[in-house]
Parts: C-alpha cells; structure tokens; sequence
C-alpha cells in the first residue's frame, strides 16, 4: 500500500518553510491504520522483540498497537512529569537548547529486547535519546521502525547503530 497517499502535507506549519506531515488522515482510516501496523509488524517480527518502546506522543499510537499486535508488553517514553513512579531519565541537545525524555524506571529490565517505534524519523536526536534511555538500563536496543522518514534531515547518521526501517520517504 501507498501509505504516503494517506498523509496530508500542510505547507508552512507550524511555521513558514515547514511542510508538516499529518498522519492524522491515515490514522482515521481504518483499512489504512490497520495496514500500516501490519506492514510494521511484519518488518518487527524477525527482529524477536520483548517489549516495544515509544516516545510521546505519537510513538504511543504506532508502537502500542504494534505491540499488541505481536502479543508483547509496550513502553511509554514520556516528557519530565508526566510519569508517577521513579524514573531514569536522558537530557539531550536540541538545535536551540536541551530536551529530556523519562521512562519508569522498573519497565524496562537489563538484557530485554527492544524495538523502539514512533512515527516520524526527521533529525534522529529524540531517537538516539529513547535508545540511550533504554541503554542506560540496560537493555538492548534492536532497532527502529517508523511511519515516516524525512530523508533529507540525515536522521539515519545518528542512528547508525541501528537497523531502522520506515513505511514511507520523504526526500525533500
């Protein structure tokens, strides 16, 4: 399936010279969703995960029914405050400043096999956090599935370590 024909693209959002990339009209589609958790189950699968891992928030709507689907636990990565238990945490640099993501810290066990989902690949920097996140406990990171890549940002270089795949290329 053509996925890329299900996702509008809004020129100048959320400012001018950006084109943002709107899964919500995939989302709403059934047939389409469905489709798409399938396609990124299917590329998962061989990769033996124990738990998936998202980033919030869109992470959790690829990477929860991902899990599902493959019977295996799921794990939100959220923004500081968000989580009630004790949490790890992992600051990162952001073009303007710094970002930090958390993850309880008794969801995710030394040695579990991860596969760390979410919808879009654009710089990689939030990826490479979750998977330091994940790493600090002690897991290993499989690799990365995504709906979406923006190509032309280079994410991939800085998730050279990892095998990553995505549904659908956007290369400009």
């Amino acid at each position: 399936m053509n996925f890329s024909e299900h996702i509008r693209v809004i020129a100048d959002f959320p400012k001018e010279g950006i084109s943002y990339k709107d899964i919500t009209t995939l989302l709403k589609n059934g047939e389409v969703y469905r489709a798409a958790i399938n396609e990124m189950v299917e590329r998962i699968k061989p990769w033996r995960p124990e738990v998936i891992v998202g980033p919030e928030a869109r992470g959790f709507l690829l990477g929860a029914p991902v899990a599902y689907a493959l019977g295996i636990g799921f794990v939100p990565v959220r923004k500081p405050g968000k989580l009630p238990a004790q949490t790890i945490c992992e600051t990162y640099a952001l073009e303007y400043g710094a970002d930090t993501l958390e993850v309880h810290a008794d969801a995710i066990h030394p040695g579990e096999r991860i596969v760390i989902v979410d919808d879009l690949l654009a710089t990689g920097g939030t990826m490479l956090a979750t998977a330091n996140l994940v790493k600090k406990i002690g897991a290993e990171v499989l690799g990365m599935g995504f709906l979406i890549e923006l190509s032309f940002l280079n994410g991939r270089q800085k998730l050279a370590d990892y095998p990553v795949f995505s549904l659908v290329d956007y290369q400009e």
